[in-house]
């Protein structure tokens, strides 16, 4: 089973947050309310977010976060990596060198197209799509379900 951790699906909803009202700029105990979640926990996120240029810091008196792009613009790829680094199904399919069956193992090339339908999935979704009810998605019925879940660090 592929798992995205807690810390992951907290940015997801800390950034839905932000793109509910893009212009605004929350403090972290504001935007941990809207959230519904501790303070220290949406202080954990934001670093990350910060770093991958996710969103935007200000300090001061009326300091606090927004989107750095617009929610159309980050792709979940970029929530995922930025709070979990490379997505990778299984160690050969991020980095190479780190398994001793690599040159004869006859699966490698599959994981790695697997590894990149899952990328690709990601990024075709928006945190602007994020914040639509699933109804509005659409919907194909005669696709097949597929439950990923990535594994936590």
């Amino acid at each position: 089973m592929l798992r995205v951790t807690k810390l992951t699906d907290y940015a997801t909803v800390v950034l839905t947050v932000l793109a509910a009202g893009p212009d605004r700029v929350l403090s972290a105990s504001e935007l941990a309310e809207r959230a519904g979640l501790e303070a220290p926990t949406v202080s954990k996120v934001l670093k990350p977010l910060a770093q991958a240029g996710l969103v935007e810091g200000f300090r001061g008196a009326n300091g606090g976060y927004r989107l750095a792009r617009a929610a159309d613009d980050i792709g979940l790829i970029e929530i995922v990596e930025a709070m979990e680094g490379p997505l990778g199904m299984t160690e050969c399919s991020v980095h190479e060198g780190h398994c001793g069956l690599e040159n004869q193992c006859g699966v490698r090339a599959n994981w790695r197209r697997i590894n990149d339908v899952v990328i690709e999935a990601l990024s075709n979704v928006t945190l602007a799509q994020m914040l639509a009810p699933t109804a509005s998605l659409p919907h194909d019925p005669a696709a097949k379900r597929i439950d990923l879940r990535l594994a936590g660090a």
